[in-house]
């Protein structure tokens, strides 16, 4: 399943994040959250997830370590309950400085990734004229 959209969530007094309905089913039973890029965290579901780290593990040592280390360390295996709830580590919030109950879950093709309510919307503020140079470079 390939994951799109985005949803505005919140999360409950006890940390916990309810997995948007329509993301549920590609997540499966067991899936991982772990530190992301432009911190954000990212979620994959298992077998994703193994297909994720089988790759950083294949890295040379010199380099691959410091991603070894980044991400694999803080990955956390989650099974949500019955409402499809997960409780967000602390030191997931930290690194995502999600510090309000408002997250946004983004689909990004084979993962999810979830930001801070203000860190989304000021990263989603993307240029058009950026994107359409990207587009250009890759010859879209």
């Amino acid at each position: 399943m390939l994951f799109r959209g985005e949803f505005a969530c919140s999360l409950d007094d006890k940390s916990r994040l309810t997995v948007p309905s329509g993301y549920r089913e590609g997540l499966g039973e067991v899936f991982y959250i772990t530190k992301g890029l432009d911190k954000c965290l990212f979620v994959f579901p298992e077998d994703k997830w193994e297909e994720f780290e089988a790759t950083i593990n294949a890295l040379p040592l010199s380099g691959g370590r410091k991603t070894q280390r980044f991400f694999i360390s803080g990955a956390k295996k989650c099974t949500p309950d019955k409402q499809g709830r997960v409780v967000l580590d602390q030191s997931l919030k930290k690194y995502a400085e999600i510090t309000e109950r408002d997250v946004v879950v983004i689909g990004v093709s084979d993962r999810l990734e979830i930001w801070s309510k203000e860190k989304w919307e000021s990263y989603s503020d993307i240029d058009p004229d950026e994107i359409a140079q990207i587009m250009e470079e890759m010859n879209v």
